[in-house]
């Protein structure tokens, strides 16, 4: 039974604590793009989502790379904070970040760009601050699309697997999430585990796939 609970829990603490550093980068991200042009603007849009159409993979060995022992980010956490985030449960939120980043971007983008410019100048007109503009007028006119980031980036980082098995590995109670612990149970023939934790998976994510879109169904006919 322990092979099965640990993956479910490491795996929902991994996508909770990657959406919601996924959701203020993505937010962050999206608005400065969309609200200020910069030079070299499609290349730094490029290097976003370019996570999401490389086999998992080649971005796992990517981040390997830069949080290895030899890497300069794995080099400066070393010396200066004597830890490593390889084969850690951190490094599995890494791999969930950097994954859904682009679902994330993409739907924020989407609904900034979508929000009337009119409310946006009617509050400036009115005195109001840019922040106040961003937080009180523009990110309430966007909940719908945030929200749909939110469950996208949220659901690929549950299911998350190539990029999290080559920087964190899978070691039981410690690294393995649900795709890790599928795949290695049924390497091991282990039917009971990997039909279980599949089952999991599916009905987990259509409750929050069929969630959405009744909400988002209920906004529409407000």
């Amino acid at each position: 039974m322990e092979g099965i609970i640990s993956p479910i829990l490491l795996s929902l603490k991994v996508a909770t604590i990657s959406t919601i550093i996924t959701l203020i980068l993505g937010v962050a991200l999206s608005y400065v793009v969309v609200r200020y042009k910069f030079p070299l603007n499609d290349v730094f849009e490029a290097i976003l989502i370019l996570p999401m159409v490389l086999p998992p993979s080649v971005t796992g060995y990517i981040l390997l790379i830069l949080f290895g022992k030899r890497g300069f980010i794995g080099i400066f956490l070393q010396e200066h904070f004597g830890f490593s985030v390889i084969f850690t449960w951190i490094a599995c939120c890494i791999a969930s970040v950097v994954v859904s980043i682009p679902l994330m971007y993409q739907s924020c983008k989407s609904a900034f760009i979508s929000v009337d410019e009119v409310y946006l100048n009617s509050a400036r007109t009115l005195g109001a601050s840019e922040l106040k503009v961003f937080f009180k007028v523009l990110i309430p006119l966007s909940v719908p699309g945030i929200l749909s980031g939110i469950v996208l980036a949220f659901a690929r980082a549950l299911g998350e697997f190539g990029a999290t098995l080559m920087i964190a590995g899978n070691i039981p109670n410690k690294t393995q999430t649900i795709p890790t612990a599928i795949y290695y149970a049924i390497d091991s023939k282990n039917s009971y585990v990997a039909n279980t934790l599949t089952t999991v998976v599916i009905v987990f994510s259509f409750i929050v796939i069929f969630s959405l879109n009744r909400w988002l169904k209920k906004q529409r006919i407000k």
